[in-house]
């Protein structure tokens, strides 16, 4: 192989993230925005740090990010009743249309990226993948290394 692997998913990442942003764009969204709303609509009521580590971000940068979605309306805090120190954020009724147009935008974007693959070969190519994950989420080697630094 002339590539591989990391290097095919990286720049097929990248490239489905441009396409996507530009696409967003026309909603007025920008990608730290429909990751961030993409992210709550999956786990509404996390709090800053959950939802900073969700992202792969500093939890202060997560902070910016809710503070900029809740001055447009999209989110907002709650406090937690098991911590009042805490919040937990959670999608507001303005954001729910927004993310499913989102949503749209993704189910088309992934349609053209899978243009001119069958049902089956689409099938495969994900239980392919799937596998790959799970060979990199499962190996306990990885995960001892990652968490002894």
């Amino acid at each position: 192989m002339t590539e591989t692997l990391g290097f095919v998913l990286s720049d097929l990442s990248h490239q489905m993230r441009r396409v996507f942003d530009v696409r967003a764009r026309k909603l007025s969204v920008t990608r730290a925005q429909w990751k961030t709303l993409f992210v709550l609509s999956r786990a509404e009521g996390v709090n800053q740090g959950m939802l900073a580590e969700k992202l792969d971000v500093e939890p202060i940068t997560a902070c910016r990010m809710v503070d900029r979605l809740e001055e447009a309306g999209l989110v907002e805090r709650r406090r937690d009743p098991a911590d009042r120190r805490a919040w937990l954020i959670y999608l507001t009724e303005t954001a729910r249309p927004l993310v499913s147009e989102l949503r749209a935008l993704g189910d088309q974007l992934n349609e053209d990226a899978l243009q001119g693959i069958d049902t089956a070969e689409r099938e495969q190519l994900l239980a392919t993948l799937a596998k790959v994950r799970a060979n990199l989420t499962n190996d306990p080697q990885d995960l001892n290394e990652t968490a002894n630094g």
